[in-house]
């Protein structure tokens, strides 16, 4: 601390004379602070060095508004705890474009520097916020979600107050998910900082409306609205969007049924559409991969693979599809055990070079599914 205290006047200095550097070349600058970071390491133990680190950073948000990006550059060089001011000074200085690649390494820079939980909130939450500016990129919109979705579920285990305070985001991360026309599946039904919005005097619609999204058809929801008129306009929801989402949803749930067989009169009735559309909902939903299908125009029929483990993207995925997914997984190595004893059983009778060619090429399917199960959850440790 003492050398903390006897330092922080030098580093005022040295930070001063390199303001006055900032209209030098950039490779000049970099050298100047390379040498005012310097000091750093000339402490005694590394409580001390992050002081000094810390006294260090808090100087270069000063007139964030001016040379921001030359501030961020700045912020590189120290590195160690300067995630949220860089995040901070990216937002004041309207260049927040500089700072949204790192955040591909939040989570290694979580583990490295072990942030406490009340930190990684206040961080995830300004990402989001950073995220907000740029939302017309598709992505950058689902990566928003994705630091909403990680800022809820920091609240796993917490006390019913703590959990309040996750209420307005909680309901933000629902509208988020039903705005958003390409995001069709998420796991929000069983984080408790969602869950409590369901008896919520203020909020139990907003989780009603969610689950019509992940569990419900199109039918369903259009009596929810009905019976709840202005809700979707109290969220800056728009109807039309929403039955949109809610026509994919519902032809996705069609092509979940085992038979894999869906007619263009279920489809037609399913969707409230005419017979002549149903060919171009299918191609949506092709195109927005929520099914692996083909079209019998002959027989009015689409057809769902049957190769895939699971034919439609899946809205949520629990216990329930954890354990259907084992189920045919078992199946699958049930079946191909069988294809391998009727091959070796009929081996002599064919071409041997190639019936071992087959043996071999399904036992070694057979061993990677073995393995794959091995490390596949038991019911009993499926949470």
């Amino acid at each position: 601390m003492i050398i903390c205290q006897v330092a922080e006047p030098q580093v005022a200095r040295l930070c001063a004379e390199a303001q006055e550097c900032m209209v030098m070349d950039m490779g000049d600058l970099d050298c100047i602070f390379a040498v005012i970071c310097n000091v750093v390491t000339k402490s005694e133990s590394p409580d001390e060095a992050l002081e000094m680190a810390k006294l260090i950073s808090s100087k270069i948000p000063q007139k964030s508004s001016d040379k921001p990006a030359l501030r961020l550059k700045m912020y590189d060089t120290i590195f160690v705890q300067s995630v949220q001011p860089a995040l901070n000074l990216a937002i004041h200085g309207k260049v927040t474009e500089h700072v949204i690649p790192s955040f591909k390494n939040v989570e290694s820079f979580l583990k490295e520097w072990n942030i406490g939980i009340s930190d990684q909130r206040q961080l995830f939450l300004t990402i989001v916020n950073v995220l907000k500016e740029h939302k017309k990129c598709a992505f950058l919109a689902k990566e928003s979600f994705k630091f909403l979705t990680k800022y809820l579920a920091t609240f796993s285990g917490e006390d019913v107050h703590t959990l309040s305070k996750a209420k307005e985001e909680a309901v933000r991360t629902i509208v988020e998910f039903v705005k958003a026309s390409d995001m069709f599946q998420c796991d929000l039904l069983n984080m408790p900082a969602v869950e409590q919005l369901e008896k919520d005097a203020k909020h139990a619609l907003a989780y009603q409306l969610m689950k019509f999204f992940l569990t419900k058809r199109l039918d369903a929801y259009l009596e929810f609205q009905a019976a709840n008129p202005d809700l979707l306009k109290s969220y800056c929801l728009v109807h039309e969007d929403s039955i949109t989402k809610m026509r994919l949803i519902s032809l996705m749930d069609l092509g979940s049924d085992e038979s894999g067989r869906i007619p263009y009169g279920a489809i037609r009735d399913t969707l409230h559409i005419n017979v002549d559309e149903v060919e171009l909902w299918v191609v949506k939903a092709l195109i927005a991969k929520l099914m692996d299908c083909k079209m019998d125009q002959m027989n009015q029929m689409v057809i769902v693979s049957l190769v895939c483990v699971s034919r439609c993207t899946e809205r949520v995925f629990g216990e329930e599809q954890w354990l259907t997914l084992r189920t045919k997984l078992a199946t699958w190595r049930g079946n191909i055990a069988n294809v391998i004893s009727t091959i070796r059983a009929n081996r002599m009778a064919d071409d041997g070079s190639q019936a071992v060619h087959l043996t071999d090429l399904w036992e070694e399917n057979s061993l990677r599914l073995e393995i794959v199960m091995e490390h596949f959850p038991a019911p009993g440790d499926i949470s």
